[in-house]
């Protein structure tokens, strides 16, 4: 089980409100009613924190955002600011298939303090026009207009199906300038992250996937948000801080153990492994957890390339 660190300082990363570096998109563990677990939630939240994390995404694919209503995540917003975690630190995700929720989400995230907002388009119509989407932008701007937030656009096409275009990304930074302060770019397509990078030095660009580390530090991106670095955290750190190519290795292995698994389940059997805590295993519908056999696999190979030099 967890034990929390409350009572600790967390060290600190970064750079002032800047997100920057290796981000966890940190899962959510969920109670047997099928709430966020906010003890376990604050736990994981400060291990990954102490363990190699620059910072953390809440609530985003990997902390099934889209599965909980708008209360639970404006309640585990509130307890993450009550723990006293490093909100300078935390990105949180506000978007919604709602313009409403989107924008009470987005605020409340503003009035405690977060230092970014994670919005995802909307993603029930599919062929919307860039129009439509610049207008919801418009509107959480102005919603946050008393408490500006860092918004950070979620280009996730396979699951929201609505894209944030290279040239919708450059129309949005004209329109709105610094407020739109990044993209989280989840479809593997670092040509498209490139391409999004190179609109302006100031527009962070985080991709999915552990294996840019290195061009990150070299300036490249701002850092990397993935699943797996909830496994893989401490080794992610080594590339990035360090320029470790055996660290970073080590890393991409564990990430391809979810190669053509589902990825949340998988992710969250493995934290209930290391954390001897069944309960982490467990994810709210339509998400199912892994088969006994599947649980196995993940976890032999887990561990096989923890302890593999690279």
């Amino acid at each position: 089980m967890l034990d929390s660190k409350t009572s600790e300082a967390i060290p600190e990363c970064g750079t002032g409100r800047r997100l920057s570096g290796v981000i966890a998109a940190i899962a959510t563990p969920i109670t047997s009613t099928g709430e966020p677990d906010i003890d376990r939630f604050i736990a994981l939240a400060e291990h990954l924190l102490f363990h190699g994390c620059d910072g953390l995404n809440i609530l985003g694919t990997t902390g099934e955002a889209t599965s909980f209503t708008r209360e639970q995540r404006m309640a585990l917003m509130s307890a993450v600011a009550d723990a006293g975690l490093p909100l300078h630190r935390l990105m949180v995700g506000t978007g919604a298939a709602a313009i409403r929720d989107a924008l009470v989400l987005t605020r409340h995230a503003a009035e405690i303090g977060f230092a970014g907002a994670l919005v995802l388009p909307p993603f029930y119509y599919k062929g919307v026009s860039d129009d439509g989407i610049i207008r919801l932008i418009e509107a959480i701007v102005e919603e946050t207009r008393f408490r500006p937030i860092s918004i950070y656009l979620y280009h996730f096409l396979v699951m929201s199906g609505v894209p944030y275009t290279v040239d919708l990304v450059q129309q949005l930074r004209s329109e709105f300038g610094e407020r739109i302060a990044g993209v989280k770019d989840s479809s593997g397509d670092l040509d498209y992250a490139r391409r999004v990078a190179a609109l302006s030095p100031s527009l962070q660009v985080f991709p999915s996937n552990e294996a840019v580390l290195l061009e990150a530090r070299a300036g490249v991106f701002a850092g990397c948000i993935s699943a797996t670095a909830n496994l893989n955290a401490d080794l992610c750190a080594r590339a990035f801080h360090d320029g470790d190519e055996r660290a970073l290795a080590a890393a991409v292995s564990i990430r391809r153990i979810f190669d053509g698994r589902p990825l949340v389940p998988g992710v969250k059997a493995v934290l209930a492994h290391i954390h001897h805590d069944p309960s982490l295993a467990v994810p709210l519908p339509p998400l199912v957890p892994l088969s006994e056999n599947e649980r196995q696999s993940v976890v032999e190979a887990f561990e096989y390339h923890r302890s593999v030099p690279h």
